[in-house]
């Protein structure tokens, strides 16, 4: 079968159950927590929860602008661990919004902390990153009024300079670029 495309079965099962066929599942320190930061930032609506036999949560669903996003407690001994106890995340969720510094109002409101502050980007977007209570990183934009043709944005692209915060590798080297 070719990895690349869903079977027939597969898409068929996914769509019936109102399920996108790719959807972050995110696992929380405190999941029921994440629902009600998520409701509060997001606009989340929750679809569903499904507690264990000690109260953690083994599965939970909520929508987030259209989209599924499944969650659960930690469970570290089935290797489910969640950014908070692992000191960070290689992942960033991306949401598309209408007006970005509202949502990273709203966020930092809820609890949420600035990684990236929303300023215009090379790309044509205006774009933040910021990190919930559970570590989960969530870049977030409002898309550019025109396109940007891919070599302009490769041109753009190779006058950008990075501003490096005081605590990254790169200050700490000395690095300048």
């Amino acid at each position: 079968m070719n990895t690349n495309q869903t079977s027939s079965t597969a898409a068929a099962t996914a769509d019936a159950m109102g399920n996108h066929r790719l959807m972050p599942h995110l696992v929380c320190a405190g999941a029921a927590k994440a629902i009600a930061f998520y409701k509060e930032a997001f606009g989340a609506t929750e679809v569903m929860r499904l507690p264990g036999p000690d109260g953690r949560l083994m599965h939970a669903c909520v929508v987030i602008n259209g989209a599924p996003v499944m969650l659960a407690d930690e469970f570290p001994e089935m290797g489910n661990t969640a950014p908070t106890t692992l000191k960070g995340t290689p992942v960033t969720i991306h949401l598309i919004v209408d007006d970005v510094d509202a949502l990273a109002s709203k966020a930092i409101s809820a609890g949420a902390t600035i990684v990236m502050p929303v300023s215009e980007q090379f790309w044509g977007d205006r774009y933040g990153i910021i990190a919930d209570p559970f570590g989960h990183h969530w870049s977030i934009a409002t898309p550019g009024k025109e396109p940007v043709s891919h070599e302009e944005l490769q041109a753009r692209a190779a006058n950008m300079t990075f501003e490096r915060g005081p605590d990254s590798p790169a200050a700490a080297s000395g690095e300048t670029r």
